[in-house]
């Protein structure tokens, strides 16, 4: 048998539709429910269905007086706050495109992103940092606006383009997915097959508000029910995450593997009554971290993968948990294959993770490189360039990259960018980085280096400092006489972490 996984077809998406009104359509049944809750040492702040709906509106009704048009591109710079939230379904309820940006992206970072988006307008906070651009709608101006009499939403063509993200290309240029408004209809897939998620649920995540994980799963997915949200404030520490999850009644704990590993490494045991499970993902699980939670909290742990060009849909849940150490298998509605060179390959043969083009959660296209889109087609199937193997029961087993792409925290980041920068220090003749385990489970990003001589260690992560955001930045920085290359001289950076650990014993 081949590894095609059908889960039978997705419910088409409806037209005319907005992915801001699939979001808020529980928002009169529920109008006095709280929609978000943001916890932590100062005093709760809690949204009601009625003030979010009417915010976001008022946020719509705003950018439209503002001189923005349906079809224009808001480039978002704001920080981990509620506000970010409000602005990017406000945006998308009156048909503007939001482009979501993480607040640690540096000045230099964000004028390459600007000259290659041209937006009409940047959302901003001040405070966050910017590349410069004639048309800046403050933080202020975005929360004066939800005073503002509600928009009507925008409805038109689900496979309208809805909002776009960036994502790390394997070229060292970040690539702008473009996403539909049927986006948000396919993550409906992921209710039953991973969240096992309810009205009745409070759904804590632990990711910041600007990041699209927390957007999807922590914010938009619990709202599209009419289920609660809880946010932690920002800088909270994530030893006091017990605390919360249980003072505030969590039910269904969200994070990325980094979090849970400190979370469990607290105490051998946790104690919270009202949690029923917890979901992982942004990087692969291992199993000692699965194990550590189950022992500590009594609950499991579900985890699913995904990329920014569909998101998740492949994972495990309380229906159907994974089996050994696979991720688990294709949500329902999803069609996925384990794809070589001719096609589908033989169940339990290694072979290129790949999701059926028809799927309503899969992008439109790359923004700044249409051809790059198309060349990730293979026939019908898009390839994620993940490998992975599908057993006879459809769960599939990860089995790691096909390229040198680093995961640092649950971001996916190219070595070209980091090399990219590294190159243009005074005294680095070449460079190379790398993803190092420092112990197990734990990765960081490395940087390799060939010159006269060993360079300042400060000086160096003052300077990446200034031109990288954090999740990208080299946190050691190794001299080399020489870099390790193949046969045609291309470096290998596979063999870099060999020379880190060479270092370091």
């Amino acid at each position: 048998m081949l590894s095609v996984f059908d889960q039978g077809p997705a419910l088409a998406c409806p037209s005319p539709f907005n992915l801001a009104a699939h979001v808020l359509r529980q928002a009169d049944r529920l109008a006095g429910k709280i929609a978000l809750s943001v916890v932590g040492s100062t005093k709760a702040q809690h949204w009601s269905y009625t003030q979010l709906k009417r915010a976001i509106l008022g946020t719509g009704t705003g950018l439209l007086q503002s001189g923005l048009n349906p079809g224009d591109i808001a480039l978002m710079r704001l920080g981990n706050t509620v506000d970010f939230p409000i602005a990017y379904l406000g945006a998308i309820s009156v048909g503007i495109v939001p482009v979501p940006t993480s607040s640690q992206l540096t000045e230099p970072e964000m004028a390459k992103i600007i000259q290659d988006l041209k937006p009409a307008a940047v959302l901003r906070d001040l405070n966050v940092a910017c590349a410069n651009h004639p048309v800046q709608i403050t933080l202020s101006d975005l929360t004066a606006m939800r005073d503002l009499p509600p928009a009507t939403f925008q409805m038109g063509d689900p496979e309208r383009m809805a909002y776009v993200v960036y994502t790390s290309g394997t070229s060292g240029k970040p690539r702008a997915v473009a996403h539909a408004h049927r986006a948000i209809w396919a993550r409906q897939m992921m209710v039953d097959g991973w969240y096992g998620l309810r009205e009745d649920d409070r759904l804590c995540h632990a990711g910041a508000f600007n990041w699209t994980y927390t957007l999807g799963t922590g914010l938009m997915d619990p709202w599209t029910i009419g289920a609660t949200a809880l946010i932690p404030e920002p800088g909270t520490d994530l030893s006091t995450l017990p605390a919360l999850l249980r003072d505030h009644q969590a039910t269904i704990f969200a994070a990325a593997p980094g979090v849970f590993r400190k979370v469990v490494g607290t105490t051998d045991k946790l104690a919270l009554p009202h949690l029923r499970h917890g979901l992982c993902a942004g990087e692969k699980l291992s199993p000692t971290l699965h194990t550590q939670w189950k022992h500590a909290t009594g609950t499991e742990l579900f985890e699913a993968y995904g990329m920014s060009e569909c998101s998740t849909f492949i994972s495990s849940s309380p229906e159907h948990p994974a089996r050994g150490e696979a991720l688990g298998q294709p949500q329902p509605g999803r069609r996925v294959a384990i794809l070589g060179p001719d096609g589908p390959v033989p169940q339990g043969t290694e072979g290129t993770i790949a999701i059926h083009r028809s799927d309503p959660g899969l992008m439109l296209t790359y923004l700044n490189a249409p051809d790059e889109a198309q060349a990730r087609m293979q026939g019908d199937w898009f390839l994620t360039g993940d490998q992975g193997a599908m057993a006879v029961d459809g769960q599939i087993t990860y089995l790691g990259r096909d390229d040198d792409m680093m995961n640092a925290g649950g971001y996916r980041v190219s070595p070209v960018e980091v090399e990219a920068v590294l190159s243009q220090y005074p005294g680095i003749t070449q460079a190379g980085a790398a993803a190092v385990e420092v112990k197990q489970d734990t990765f960081l990003i490395a940087a390799f280096y060939t010159g006269p001589e060993k360079l300042d260690e400060d000086a160096l992560r003052t300077y990446v400092e200034a031109n990288l955001a954090r999740y990208k930045q080299p946190r050691a920085f190794i001299h080399l006489p020489e870099l390790p290359t193949g046969g045609n001289g291309k470096l290998l950076r596979r063999a870099l972490p060999a020379y880190f650990k060479a270092t370091t014993e």
